[in-house]
Order: C-alpha cells, then structure tokens, then sequence
C-alpha cells in the first residue's frame, strides 16, 4: 500500500519506518525542512535504538521517502497518517492546531481516484476523529467544491515506548483500530503482516519467541480515542500507587520493593509499572490525563483519582528534596550530583523529566548542581540554556567534590559503576537512589550513606554492619 505520514517527529517517524520494512511505500512529510534533510540523509531526528537501522532498511524494502511538499504524497496514497504534535495548553486542553491544519490540507490535496483512509495516529481528544472529518471536508470544499471525494476517518492510538519504540511497533500487545466498515477493511489489510507476524524480524529486534499473533480490536471511532487515554490514565495511576505504598513503607519499616513484588505476583494486577522512584516523567502521561480531565469537565464530571494521580507525581520528585535535607540539613551552597537525566533511559526526551524538575528546585534552594547522562547530555544544554548546570562528562567528574549524588534515570551502564571510586571522590558520600537502581548492601558497603525510596535503609545499614564485624 502507498502510505504518507504527516510528522515527522517520534511517533510518525517510528510509524514511517516501520510500515516501510513490512514492505509498503512511504512517504513522510514535514513543514521542519532541516529536519526532513537530516531524514534524507538517513539520520533520526531522535534518539531511538535501532531507529536510524530501520530508516536504511526500510528505504531497501519498501521504499522509504521524506518530503516538505503534502499535495502528491497524499494523492498517490491508499492511507494518510496525522503525527503531529499536540502539546497541552495552560488550560489542560490538548493543542489542535497542527492536527487542524494538517486535516484541511489533506482536504484540499485529495483527489476522486481512490478511497482513503485518514488515520489520526496523534494521541488527540475524544471527538477528534468527528473533527478530523469535518475539516478535511471543508479542505475538500474549497479546493474541489463539487466533487465527490470518498474517505474514511480511523484513530489508530499508538502504544510505543520510548527506547523499544521499535520492537513495540512490529510485536504490540495489540492493535487498536476505530472508525466504520470500509475504512476498517482496508486498515486490517494495512495491518495484516504484523497481525499475523509473517515478516522476518529484523536485525538486533528479534521477535519475542511467545508471540505467534496480535490482536487487532475494532471499535468506534470514540472508543479507540478513549483507550488511549484509559490505558495512560491507568499506567501513571499505578506507578503512583506504588510510590504512595513505598513511602508508607519506609516509615513503618518495610521494604517497597518487596511489598510491590508481592503484589505484583497477584495475576488480577501484574508486575509492571509497580516500581517504587521519583514518579513518572515524559510527554504522554501528564498531557493525556490533563486532556482527559478537561473532557471530563466539559461534560460536568470531576475525577477524583485522575487529580489525585498529578497530585501525587508532583509530590515524588520533591521527596528527593526532603532525603537530601534529611542528610545534609542546610543544602544552600552544597553541590549536588544528578546520574542522568532523560526522565527514562535510552532516550534522550526530556519532557517533563523529573531530573530537570529537581534541578530547578535544588538551585532555587541556592544549590549547585552537576548533571551526567550518557545521552541527553546535550539535548539539556540546547534545550533547558536557562538551567545554569555543570555538565559533566563522566561519573567521576560528577562524584569529585559533591556533597551528594542523585541517581535519577536508570541508565543500564550505571550498573557498571566503581562505587567506592565515586565515593572516595566526594566531599559526602550521600547516594539518594532515585529509582532503587542499586543494591542497597553494595552501596553501603562501598562506603555510602545510601538512601532509596520506601526501602528501610537503618534495618540495612545494621545488617552490613553486623556482617562487617
């Protein structure tokens, strides 16, 4: 099938490359012309493992193509993906504007040729599918009054991680695709390889060995927007949930980590995203549930737990405050060490990153803060110059002279740490453990002052101790 995708940033450039490597034709289109030339020149405008590989490869197979100009690609196409941006606006709202403009020139591009499908791939508020139709009517209108242009309108919400976006795009958990019967045709045919994963996986993204199909669930147009958010809403709920628990537990004496490993074992709630740290960060889960909140209110309905899950991730990140002052008192004038800062690893995204949240508020105390990541080093000094931080290049630079480190992003490489090195190096050997990185005995034993989240790290302390001796 002939594919174009509008955006070029994570979504649609992950959506392009893959759709090109199951063998359809795809072009991706974009107003940001230096970014399309990099594209051009087979080099991700992000930082995705295994991204620029797809791009190369997707170019040999089924043809992989980036362009500034929408009017041809969307003429020569059987499906049209909408990836554009829709970042919040003060009021909680998501921004339209971009998906707007893009359905009106999809309008006026469209010819009487073919049926196509306009899929809104953008996580966008419930009705946006109603709201796509409509305006890419009136691009219709204006440049071909008359004429009868057949279309359909889907909302195909992705799932993707960032740092496995890859592999989550060729082997999901499932498909989601909503809108009416001809337009669901042809989306199960465009669907139809990863569905029943035909395809050989490609190099470095192996396919998981339980997977032999995908489910692909067809609803309404309405529903597939809502799941989206459902499913977002739910996932920071929990992550909130399991920090509320771990601070529960590290005032009573038990161990987070534990307490959530037994109830993940419980098949009605599952392991994943009970890990107890500093709360969640990136560019989905604060839009999405402020966007689904503002739904909410439009229609005269208050959500208590959706407040409450913001409330609650806020709240985390200034427990990393309260640990530093509990182990230093005074902190003006202290140097304080962030070990990353991507608000997850194998990215360089900062969106709403809980590093950099930290690090305003620690300088607002009169702190001086040194940054390591290994990746976004450079994406925060182009993008945050108003933070007056000291970038560091390796671990132990960051280690000499700080009163503390921070682990804030759980880099695998950090597992590779000397960390009696880094504590011998500084003025204070305070480990604030983030993200329950570390083992705990390790770092005591390497000689830090070792603080977690929820863990009881007095009970801990004593152990190594009474082993020491």
């Amino acid at each position: 099938m002939r594919i174009t995708v509008i955006g070029t940033g994570y979504v649609g450039t992950v959506t392009g490359a893959c759709l090109a490597y199951l063998g359809h034709h795809v072009t991706c289109v974009d107003t940001d012309a230096a970014k399309i030339a990099r594209l051009q020149r087979g080099e991700s405008p992000i930082y995705e493992p295994y991204l620029e590989a797809m791009l190369s490869l997707g170019a040999e197979r089924g043809g992989l193509a980036f362009s500034t100009e929408i009017s041809d690609a969307v003429r020569a196409s059987d499906v049209i993906f909408i990836a554009v941006g829709t970042p919040p606006l003060p009021s909680g709202e998501a921004n339209l504007s971009y998906l707007e403009a893009a359905a009106r020139s999809i309008g006026s591009s469209m010819d009487n040729s073919r049926f196509r499908v306009i899929v809104n791939k953008s996580t966008v508020p419930v009705g946006s599918g109603n709201l796509v139709e409509a305006l890419v009517r009136e691009g219709i209108g204006e440049a071909r009054a008359g004429e009868r242009i057949r279309f359909g309108v889907a909302s195909n919400p992705e799932f993707l991680r960032e740092g496995s976006a890859v592999a989550d795009s060729l082997y999901p958990d499932r498909i989601v695709v909503g809108g009416d019967a001809a337009t669901l045709a042809v989306m199960r045919q465009l669907y139809e390889p990863l569905v029943a994963q035909v395809f050989t996986p490609p190099p470095g993204v192996p396919r998981p060995s339980s997977m032999i199909s995908v489910p692909l669930l067809t609803t309404s147009l309405t529903s597939a927007e809502m799941i989206k958010y459902a499913a977002n809403a739910f996932l920071a709920m929990k992550i909130g949930f399991a920090n509320e628990i771990a601070n529960i537990c590290e005032r009573v004496g038990a161990e987070g980590p534990e307490v959530m490993a037994g109830i993940g074992l419980d098949s009605r709630i599952g392991a994943k995203f009970l890990n107890p740290g500093v709360g969640w960060g990136g560019s989905c889960f604060g839009k999405d549930i402020q966007s689904l909140l503002h739904t909410a209110r439009e229609y005269g309905y208050s959500s208590k737990l959706l407040e409450a899950s913001l409330e609650v991730n806020t709240a985390q990140r200034q427990m990393v405050i309260q640990k530093l002052q509990e182990k230093l008192f005074i902190l003006k004038g202290r140097t304080i060490g962030l070990l990353g800062l991507a608000f997850k690893p194998d990215t360089d995204d900062l969106r709403d990153a809980p590093a950099l949240h930290i690090a305003e508020r620690l300088m607002q105390m009169g702190v001086r803060v040194k940054a390591y990541d290994p990746i976004a080093n450079r994406a925060c000094r182009e993008q945050r110059p108003d933070l007056k931080m000291r970038y560091c290049d390796t671990p132990k630079e960051l280690a000499s002279g700080a009163d503390a480190l921070v682990l804030v992003t759980e880099w695998r490489e950090f597992h590779n740490l000397d960390l009696a090195e880094l504590a011998g190096l500084m003025n204070s050997p305070i480990l604030i453990d983030g993200r329950n990185f570390f083992v705990p005995e390790t770092a005591i034993a390497a000689g830090f002052d070792y603080s977690g989240i929820g863990r009881c790290t007095r009970a801990r302390a004593v152990r190594v101790e009474t082993v020491a001796s």
